[in-house]
């Protein structure tokens, strides 16, 4: 009896945080969320588990930044396979910088939401370190190389989004890279 909806999860997410950033997390209900996308509640709980996990259940990032790593030449150091994931992901986030920041300002003001993200992250870092280990990497490398990444990551993704910034989010990525090859060979880094 289900009728087809063209795009649903897309309409319900574009609707949540539209409705998170009006009125706040909080505040917003499921079924404000799938009427404001013109669908049912129903239909909401088919594509997604609750209210938070609107916001985070795209697999896109980490499908790429594994397939980018898994993909980069054998011959390349963990360093330089994480520069082609981080690559890879500010490709994909490249027309999105709007749409991220809205995202970002709806969980910077909720712990929960903040708790979430960074489970996401974590999660990231795991699948991270398994392609390193797949490659050939050994621990304790794969695992601290994929927390650096994340880290580069997380820092890099924060200074794309500020209003300040103008840069790409590969060029932001690209020198905070830097910044920590610099400081893991015993400097200081260039301060940025």
């Amino acid at each position: 009896m289900g009728r087809w909806e063209p795009n649903a999860r897309g309409r319900l997410a574009e609707a949540a945080l539209e409705l998170y950033s009006e009125r706040g997390f909080e505040q917003t209900t499921v079924a404000e969320i799938a009427g404001r996308a013109g669908l049912t509640e129903r239909t909401y709980f088919r594509h997604y588990a609750d209210k938070r996990e609107v916001l985070f259940s795209n697999s896109e990032l980490q499908d790429l930044l594994v397939a980018a790593t898994e993909g980069a030449p054998a011959a390349l150091a963990p360093i330089d396979v994480l520069a082609v994931g981080l690559d890879a992901v500010s490709e994909m986030f490249e027309d999105r910088r709007a749409h991220a920041r809205k995202r970002q300002a709806v969980i910077a003001a909720n712990a929960e939401l903040q708790e979430r993200e960074l489970i996401k992250l974590a999660s990231l870092s795991a699948a991270l370190a398994g392609t390193l280990r797949r490659r050939g990497v050994p621990e304790p490398a794969a695992g601290l190389t994929a927390e650096a990444g994340i880290a580069v990551f997380k820092v890099g993704f924060e200074r794309w989004l500020a209003e300040s910034e103008e840069r790409g989010m590969a060029t932001v990525m690209r020198e905070l890279l830097g910044e920590l090859k610099a400081v893991a060979a015993g400097g200081h880094g260039h301060g940025a």
